[in-house]
């Protein structure tokens, strides 16, 4: 009975190696975006939303209007590249950012996320 416990342990360890022969990467299925924005307003420090801004994003010809999802705007989903991203809202002077670098995971599988937190002025 023990000698069959140490066959599936020993299976299972190599199932989950990589070889040294096979340079295949197994990816998860996980869907990462890279950029995490937050915006506020600069003055009072309130948390702002979809309904008060719009933040969109661009890479050279690329272009996305990014998703609000509770508390952050979402893009650049598994899309590596730089980014400047432009927050508009009537209420707010339009504010263009620094330039956001988003890289690849070591592994190349998924994007490496980075939270950014903008404050704007209100007009």
């Amino acid at each position: 009975m023990k000698r069959v416990y140490l066959i599936l342990l020993l299976g299972s360890l190599m199932a989950c190696s990589k070889s040294n022969t096979d340079d295949a990467i197994t990816c998860t299925e996980e869907f990462v975006y890279g950029l995490n924005v937050t915006v506020r307003d600069a003055n009072t420090d309130v948390l702002l939303t979809d309904a008060e801004v719009t933040v969109q994003a661009q890479d050279n010809d690329y272009n996305e209007m990014l998703e609000f999802n509770a508390v952050v705007f979402l893009g650049a989903g598994e899309r590596p590249g730089t980014y400047t991203l432009t927050v508009a809202g009537i209420n707010y002077e339009t504010f263009i950012s620094d330039p956001v670098a988003i890289a690849l995971t070591e592994d190349e599988c998924h994007v490496v996320p980075q939270a950014i937190e903008l404050r704007i002025q209100p007009n």
